[in-house]
């Protein structure tokens, strides 16, 4: 199993804005974290980015595209929202992982039941 500690306070559970200014991620850390489970160098990012890109996303210093999400995720062969949720993911162990899923889940629930005019292409 895979336990992550969250370094950041939790997200407000309503649909108003977040007041608070602090990072509401830790996507360096979820990067170090998946990259070292899944067993995978720094430099097998090679052919979607440089070794020093990575290390300074592990670092904090730069902020990925949801497109470098995407490549990232691929080289350790896993779902982007998989890294995205270890960044999100704020308490540890099966609880914590139990309870943003399921809130995830309920979101997407009300923001799908919701008449909007949209397509997805």
């Amino acid at each position: 199993m895979l336990y992550i500690v969250a370094l950041n306070s939790s997200l407000s559970a309503n649909w108003g804005m977040n007041t608070d200014t602090s990072p509401q991620n830790n996507f360096p850390g979820a990067l170090k974290l998946a990259r070292k489970a899944c067993n995978v160098s720094q430099e097998a990012f090679g052919l979607v980015s440089s070794r020093t890109y990575v290390s300074s996303l592990e670092r904090g210093i730069g902020q990925p595209t949801l497109n470098k999400v995407d490549e990232l995720a691929s080289v350790l062969g896993i779902e982007p929202l998989t890294l995205l949720a270890l960044a999100y993911l704020h308490g540890e162990g099966p609880d914590a992982q139990e309870a943003l899923m399921a809130d995830v889940a309920n979101e997407l629930s009300q923001l799908l039941a919701r008449p909007v005019t949209f397509k997805f292409t």
